[in-house]
């Protein structure tokens, strides 16, 4: 816009410079502004000369203009400045708007005076600066664009070792790895030997706590087993009475133990045991002590899922079930298995026997319970396997079975099928 006001400036001192008054005050001249379009009929580029005193006559135009007149502006509404000159806009002659640029100047002695006036296409200025402003937004917009991916890639290439921690973390979580390994940046170095100093920390505890168990399992064993010897020695009702409450108290230590083993290996980050092979020897000997029942399972519904816990305690698990289901069913005992989400999955063991009421079953939950003393057991079965599952955060539901008789469902964290490195 600048260029364009000091291009009109310049053009109108050409023009003053190129007319002249003759004696009798007629303007005279022909004047070149160097510019084609003032000989272009209607180009929006005019200029004109008339005169501005009493004493000059006639009207210089360019070719562009003719003998058209365009409008002008009072000098009470825009002023001339202190150069005696001013600019304002009107609208052409074909619907353009112009800027008019003018002054008004004595040619001679005499006082003949005229007023210069040159006027501009501002409309082919204004499509030129909306021109410029969509070039301008489009390229700080690829600026833009090209900065945010810049800086995206700046963080994500940032944050690439932190994906490989937290990768690392989730193979040690799924038993896929021990420890964290691989280089680090000297940034994220410190957080890998910290994390693997606490798995080391981690595993010293469950190894501690295994070594405890199994003194405390030592220590207690002999005097259990002596006081059962010494009851079945004594004989009689009270030496019967001392072996089973000597059983009942191994029982309940064994009950013990267990847990204590359990709520210390859930806690670790390395136990990871396939279902299809531990469901499939479990079924076959729950199949080889019951040969009058049939076991339907179906080993494809356990494919690719595997308990994030120790072997022993699933097997406990599924194995206490599978008892209670023998000792009950009519003659058929039905297992399968099933995804529940990403990181669960549920076995469920039913059978067609009598099944329980809700009363009943809140009453096998507890330790010790029995609903039919007649039935050999300790009445720890259930209790056993809802403390279990509750130590690996699971769920167990008792109900009534499809096939008639009890349904017990019980739903357990799953890792990935992927092998361990």
């Amino acid at each position: 816009m600048r260029g364009f006001e000091d291009l009109l400036t310049a053009q109108l001192y050409n023009l003053v410079n190129s007319v002249t008054a003759a004696p009798d005050g007629r303007l005279s001249g022909n004047p070149d502004l160097g510019d084609l379009r003032y000989a272009q009929p209607l180009s929006g580029w005019y200029w004109e000369v008339v005169p501005a005193s009493a004493n000059t006559h006639g009207r210089l135009t360019s070719g562009s203009l003719g003998f058209l007149d365009i409008a002008t502006q009072p000098a009470q509404l825009v002023p001339f400045d202190a150069s005696y000159r001013r600019s304002y806009d009107v609208d052409g002659l074909g619907g353009e708007r112009l800027r008019v640029t003018e002054t008004e100047v004595v040619l001679d002695p005499a006082n003949h005076a005229a007023r210069f006036r040159v006027m501009g296409n501002l409309s082919s200025v204004a499509a030129d600066v909306a021109q410029f402003d969509h070039q301008l937004a489009f390229y700080l917009g690829a600026v833009g664009l090209g900065s945010v991916l810049v800086n995206v890639l700046a963080i994500l290439f940032g944050l690439w070792p932190l994906a490989t921690v937290r990768r690392s973390l989730a193979d040690v979580r799924d038993g896929r790895a021990e420890r964290l390994e691989g280089r680090f940046p000297a940034e994220i170095a410190p957080l890998a030997q910290e994390m693997n100093a606490l798995i080391d920390n981690n595993r010293r505890i469950v190894e501690r706590s295994r070594t405890q168990v199994g003194n405390l399992a030592h220590s207690l064993k002999t005097p259990i087993a002596i006081l059962i010897n010494e009851a079945e020695a004594l004989g009689g009702e009270h030496g019967r009475v001392i072996a089973e409450q000597s059983g009942r108290m191994r029982g309940q230590v064994q009950h013990y133990l267990d847990r204590a083993r359990v709520a210390a290996q859930s806690e670790s980050v390395v136990f990871r045991t396939p279902v299809r092979p531990a469901l499939e020897r479990i079924v076959r000997v729950i199949a080889k002590l019951n040969p009058n029942l049939f076991v339907a399972f179906d080993p494809a519904s356990a494919d690719g899922m595997v308990f994030g816990g120790e072997r022993q305690d699933y097997e406990e698990i599924v194995g206490n079930l599978l008892d209670n289901a023998g000792k009950w069913a009519h003659s058929t005992i039905r297992v399968t298995c099933s995804r529940v989400s990403p990181n669960r999955f549920a076995t469920t063991i039913e059978d067609d026997g009598e099944g329980l009421s809700e009363a009943e079953i809140e009453k096998a939950r507890k330790r010790g319970q029995r609903l039919d003393e007649a039935t050999p057991g300790s009445g720890l079965g259930l209790s056993i396997v809802s403390d279990i599952v509750a130590e690996y955060r699971g769920s167990l539901e008792l109900g009534r079975s499809e096939i008639g008789g009890l349904k017990a469902r019980v739903e357990l964290p799953s890792l990935s099928d992927e092998p361990t490195a």
